[in-house]
């Protein structure tokens, strides 16, 4: 299957933030970088620590400028777009490998119903899952353990949606998120025709 994966909508976030950085702490990421490298910490936490209660910087702030230090995440803060795509097939290879790889045959499939919905739907493979976005996201499947895949969906007030046994209400609606339900799948059999109708719903509702 021929997969073409996109850049992740928080890349351009992040490089817009970077890029004002200076201006909102007094220091650029390059120089905050040099001061952590000088600071003789190692630890991680112990250097957010450092930041944020010397600097007075935020969590996102800390985060970013250990993570470049140490040269991890650097696909977030890149201007170059094969960065993210190379890093993006290496997040889906290694969260579908070991003790999940026989659930790699799930994500190849709930990847294809998503291509087949148009031409306008993306997926930007984080660490932990696969969102599908639209104009937001709308699905998305991640291999919540070595038995089953969660496949998310955007569907709104539980309330309003007729009945059904597969979907799990996931508290979303009530906390404000994109993702409402999910359908707990473990084999490839189980992805028939009610999974491609509420895909296709939450796809419908993406406007």
């Amino acid at each position: 299957m021929n997969i073409i994966y996109n850049i992740h909508p928080n890349v351009a976030m992040v490089q817009n933030i970077i890029a004002g950085m200076k201006q909102k702490t007094g220091k650029s990421l390059e120089e905050w970088v040099d001061l952590v490298r000088g600071s003789g910490l190692q630890d991680k936490k112990e250097t957010m620590v450092w930041l944020k209660a010397d600097f007075k910087l935020g969590t996102n702030y800390a985060t970013w400028i250990v993570d470049f230090a140490e040269g991890t995440g650097l696909e977030w803060v890149t201007p170059d777009p094969d960065a993210y795509i190379k890093v993006a097939f290496e997040y889906v290879e290694s969260m579908y490998s070991g003790a999940k790889a026989h659930l790699r045959p799930l994500y190849d499939r709930l990847i294809r119903l998503g291509q087949e919905l148009g031409n306008d739907v993306k997926f930007c493979p984080t660490k932990t899952y696969v969102p599908f976005y639209r104009y937001h996201v709308f699905a998305q499947v991640k291999p919540t353990t070595t038995k089953r895949i969660d496949f998310g969906l955007s569907l709104g007030n539980p309330n309003e949606l007729p009945p059904s046994k597969r979907l799990i209400d996931t508290g979303g609606f009530a906390k404000k998120d994109r993702i409402t339900h999910r359908i707990a799948l473990a084999n490839v059999e189980e992805i028939d025709d009610e999974v491609q109708y509420w895909l296709e719903v939450a796809y419908n509702r993406d406007k």
